[in-house]
């Protein structure tokens, strides 16, 4: 019998856009959490709903290892729990009901279990954990295993960042402190995941095969829309030993071509990128890799970015967010447009590919000051882009200053929603435009740039340039008219919010002290 069975809601299948693009990892914070668990001595099994169809897996695993623990951990580190997505919490809420069924104590740990414990544990839940989770699942566990599956009401008050039941209602205890060493975790228990079938799902669709690491925990800037509900300001960060050691056993034992690390930001810390470089090269531990870091970062510490490159960084997306400054400095951001510009041809000359995350809709935003963003990506064409509509998250500023607006839905079904939450400058339907508008025009300037250099080569041409040049021909006959419709509906009559009072640029871009 098993003692714990681990499990999260993100199931891909419930995220269209994410599902046709197919680029699944595993929950590795699950997986750390199992791993815990299991190195203090508990028998752990593991359900991973990445690939699963739907929840009436979750009830089969449920009922094949009959544990007395179920634990709906989240992946704390994957953007796409942080989004706190509708169809996912209702995942959630049947998967708690099915374990319930089975007779399971049910503990929940997430950014939305975190932020609505309450609704969490009116939906069956027994516990929910406050911010990180490892060591308060230890403990309550622990106690629970102590008093044969219930805890006194002393008990209760006593076990930092727990939500609990009282006859009185839901109780939130005080938050724990986050976990400081890092370095003392286990790795991840990847033994528990279908490495197999991640592998070929990855070939199949990209040709390669990518797996994912993290290296911190955390990030200490002042970003207002960022949700921080697990790990607030804090920052801990791996040591570069710690993760060599992590990645060449992964590199023995798996043999990824490709590793996504998860990091708020990677290799913060003075000197941390050097020190990395330096015992990748010297254990042969050097695999590709695509990671997240702050335009500021790039171009201030003019050493990290060789040693980025030379460890195996292929790409680093960077939260270029805005092409304008007003805008940047209202989100608090702590970046400046210069940075943007400097660290993407920073990037590229050091060999390293670069990404933008773009944000639009945050309060104050002007039609100016999208051009200026459509603008920047024009001049220093990023080789990819995401974009995202301002997402009011509870325990941020931007959240504070918008909720009275909210209405009943405040979070998306899925992550193409693209839907405004509040009072946006402009309607809904405009930003879903523009997200067409913006893709139409820089897939159709990059796949010109891939194709300038056989153009004039017939021999080596290949069927996938002809389809490359039949897309940016339809792209670009296909613009105009997407360009009209997003005009005609920037003219629909809107009162949107207007920019909210905010901290210096100097302010913001001094991160938290730690």
């Amino acid at each position: 019998m098993t003692d714990i069975l681990f499990g999260q809601s993100y199931y891909l299948r419930f995220d269209a856009k994410l599902w046709a693009a197919m680029q699944p990892y595993p929950p590795i914070g699950a997986m750390y959490a199992a791993a815990v668990m299991r190195q203090r001595g508990y028998n752990v099994a593991l359900f991973d709903a990445m690939l699963a169809e739907s929840e009436a897996e979750w009830a089969a695993i449920l009922a094949r290892t009959r544990p007395r623990y179920a634990v709906i951990y989240e992946d704390n580190f994957n953007y796409l729990s942080k989004m706190c997505l509708l169809n996912m919490r209702q995942a959630a809420f049947t998967m708690t009901q099915m374990a319930k069924d089975q007779g399971c104590i049910v503990i929940l740990c997430s950014s939305d279990a975190t932020d609505h414990a309450e609704a969490y544990l009116a939906a069956g839940g027994d516990y929910a954990l406050l911010g990180e989770g490892e060591e308060t699942l230890s403990a309550l566990i622990a106690a629970l295993e102590e008093g044969n599956g219930r805890l006194s009401p002393t008990q209760s008050t006593q076990i930092m960042g727990l939500a609990y039941h009282t006859p009185d209602g839901a109780q939130r205890n005080p938050r724990r402190a986050p976990i400081k060493d890092v370095d003392a975790l286990p790795f991840p228990a990847w033994d528990l995941i279908d490495v197999a079938r991640y592998r070929q799902i990855w070939l199949d669709r990209h040709g390669y095969y990518s797996m994912n690491m993290v290296t911190t925990r955390g990030c200490p800037y002042h970003c207002n829309w960022c949700a921080k509900p697990i790990w607030g300001q804090r920052y801990s960060s791996r040591s570069p030993e710690n993760v060599v050691q992590e990645l060449k056993w992964l590199k023995e034992t798996y043999r990824p071509d490709h590793i996504w690390f998860a990091d708020d930001i990677m290799g913060l810390k003075p000197g941390w990128w050097q020190r990395f470089a330096d015992l990748v090269e010297k254990h042969d531990a050097r695999i590709p890799f695509k990671c997240l870091s702050r335009a500021d970062l790039i171009v201030r510490d003019a050493q990290a970015l060789p040693a980025l490159a030379r460890s195996g960084g292929d790409i680093v997306w960077l939260g270029a967010e805005s092409g304008s400054q007003t805008i940047l400095n209202a989100m608090e951001k702590g970046t400046t447009v210069a940075q943007i510009y400097q660290a993407a041809q920073s990037l590229r000359e050091a060999g390293v590919r670069v990404g933008f995350f773009l944000q639009f809709g945050y309060p104050g935003e002007t039609r100016a000051d999208i051009e200026k963003t459509l603008q920047m990506v024009r001049d220093c064409l990023p080789d990819d882009v995401g974009m995202s509509v301002s997402y009011p998250l509870p325990g941020t500023r931007f959240h504070e200053g918008v909720k009275a607006q909210l209405g009943d839905k405040q979070n998306w079904t899925d992550s193409a929603d693209l839907a405004m939450m509040y009072q946006g400058p402009f309607v809904t339907e405009f930003y879903r435009q523009l997200h067409t508008v913006l893709h139409k025009e820089f897939r159709a300037r990059r796949s010109w740039q891939k194709l300038k250099g056989v153009i004039w080569q017939p021999r080596s041409w290949r069927p996938r340039h002809l389809r490359e040049a039949l897309a940016i021909g339809y792209r670009l006959a296909t613009l105009p008219l997407a360009r009209r419709k997003l005009e005609q509906l920037a003219l629909i009559p809107h009162q949107g919010l207007a920019a909210m009072p905010h901290m210096s640029l100097t302010e913001a871009s001094r991160p938290s002290p730690q």
